[in-house]
Order: structure tokens, then sequence, then C-alpha cells
């Protein structure tokens, strides 16, 4: 339900190359990327003899076969749900992904909505007229709050201390239930039915799986109080929809901060664009202007371990989905 732990992605080792890794970088030479590689100790060559291929766009522009001779591929995306169901991802090859990679931006947006939902920031920059006996009784505090954050992968650790600067208390729920550095306390997976009740505010962060669709249901909505915003920067399949509209117009809940929608785009004239206690922004959390260039590290860490037959940053699990 969770980003699997740094263990997990990184079990998995390449042979140590004796000469600089021959990296294939598509579908075209983004100046970034071809830092990123040479930076790792890579050489840019053409797909055909490449032992590693670093893609930089999306699934539909991959090239239907690899030469045999490729042994890692890195995609560009954390979430690779995508390439997995259009059965691109095999296990003929290492294949990683960019969990992680984006998690600084990812987490700073979710702080951003957090904090816009708490303190009613949506209403008060929407009106015309000086409403302070309105709004006043609306604004909160992260201060003295608990935030639960639900698969606290990479960006829910990058969240942990931005929260905890503002007074809050991190609650992490991970696969494993293992300490996370920062939080006040964790618990794994198959807890979170109680982590509903215990929390003032949600962040959802956990890759979409077909464990995870639906996450946010009606109970676990219904459990939640009637105070409690939440945030989603994963992806829009982890809250039932329907459930979310019905939880927001009725007041069962304080609001909810999307950057990942359900369907998405979310189409003109849906409920969620009007209500009072929903903001949405068109999942730029991690803006695609400077994908490449966040992007750009966590290729040079790839290489050089790719280099040295060392396990890989992100390995995906095609069983797991992520």
């Amino acid at each position: 339900m969770t980003a699997p732990s740094t263990a997990h992605r990184d079990r998995k080792q390449t042979v140590p190359n004796t000469s600089p890794p021959r990296i294939h970088l598509g579908p075209h030479r983004d100046s970034s990327l071809v830092r990123g590689i040479e930076q790792g100790g890579g050489i840019l060559v053409p797909l055909a003899d490449a032992d590693a291929v670093v893609w930089a766009r999306g699934p539909g522009t991959f090239p239907d076969n690899l030469p045999a001779t490729v042994r890692w591929v890195q995609l560009p995306a954390a979430g690779v749900e995508p390439w997995i169901s259009a059965g691109i991802v095999d296990d003929g090859r290492i294949w990683t992904s960019a969990a992680g990679a984006y998690a600084r931006n990812v987490a700073e947006h979710g702080v951003l909505l957090l904090l816009a939902g708490v303190r009613a920031l949506t209403g008060q920059v929407r009106a015309t007229s000086w409403r302070k006996a309105e709004f006043d009784p609306r604004v909160g505090t992260l201060h003295g709050s608990t935030v639960a954050i639900i698969g606290c992968g990479g960006i829910g650790r990058a969240m942990i201390p931005l929260l905890t600067a503002f007074g809050a208390r991190v609650l992490a729920v991970t696969r494993s239930g293992g300490p996370v550095p920062g939080a006040a306390e964790t618990a794994d997976a198959t807890r979170t039915a109680e982590i509903w009740s215990r929390a003032d505010h949600f962040v959802i962060a956990a890759p979409a799986t077909s464990a995870t669709a639906h996450l946010v249901d009606a109970d676990a909505l219904a459990r939640m109080k009637s105070t409690a915003w939440i945030v989603n920067v994963a992806r829009g399949s982890l809250i039932d929809t329907d459930a979310l509209v019905r939880a927001l117009a009725d007041g069962s809940i304080g609001g909810a901060a999307l950057d990942v929608t359900n369907p998405e785009p979310l189409p003109e004239g849906h409920p969620l664009w009007t209500l009072p206690n929903a903001v949405i922004t068109p999942h730029v959390a991690n803006p695609a202007a400077g994908l490449t260039a966040v992007l750009a590290d966590h290729v040079t860490a790839n290489v050089e371990r790719f280099a040295a037959g060392k396990p890989l940053l992100a390995t995906i699990d095609i069983e797991r989905g992520y």
C-alpha cells in the first residue's frame, strides 16, 4: 500500500561494467539528462549499441522492442502503473522508476494544499468583500495537530520536517510500520482503518495499485473528524470520488485538497470545482517544465550505481505494481 522501503527498492544488483556504461537517451536529447548521464560516468550511444536506456517521455513514445544488450531502463515517472499496464515493463532486465526523485517538489506542494485548507484560504482569496466575521472562526492551525501520512515513502518523508516546523505531529503509515525519521509514531498498513479516527488531517501519498484503489472510501471518511482535511498528492484512484463529494457536501469532513483526481483531468461541471471546501490543482505538484532538471540527479546516481554493479535506486517490482 505504501512505497516500498529503500532496502526493497534497491535490492537488485547489476554486473559491474569494465568500461563506461553505454546509455541511450530517448526520445530526444534533453540537456539536463545528458548532464546527469555524463556526470554519472555514462556515454551516450544509439539504441542499438546501448546496455542501458534513460527515457524522458511517456509510455506511448517508448520503442516497441529493446536490444537484448539493454540490461537496465530508467523511466521518468514515479508512478509507473501506465508502463506496467501497457506491458512495457518486463522481467528480462532491471527497470527503475523516478520514485523519490521528485519528493521535495511534491512535499512542498502537499504542505501548501494542507495549509490552504486548514486556514480556509480558498474562500478568502475568492471573496470580493471584507468578511472577517465569516472567515475568522474557520481559520485553523497545524500547530498541535496530528497529520497522518498514508504511504510515507519519499514524499511523506520529505513532508515530515516541513510539517513539524509548523508544530504538527506526524503519524506515518508504511507497509512495514518500521521507524520513520521525524515521525512521532509509525503504523503498518494493516492498521490503516484505525488511523482515520486518530488523526486531525491526512496526506495520501501511497502508490496506486489494485490493493489501494478507493483506500479512502465512505467508511474511512465516516471515521474522520468533522474538521479533517484530506490532501491527495498520489493518484486519484486512491479516493472514492463519489463518496468524497458526498462527505464534502454534507460537511462531515472539513475539506479536501487534491492535486490528483479520478477522473483526471477533472471534467468541467464536476461538483469538486464548486464545492467551497474543495481545493483542486491540476496535477502540478511536480511541474512538467522542471521535471528533467530534477530527474537528472537521480539519473546520475543510478548511472554511477550501474557502472559499479551496485543496487539501483527505485527498482520496479512488477508484482507489486511499483
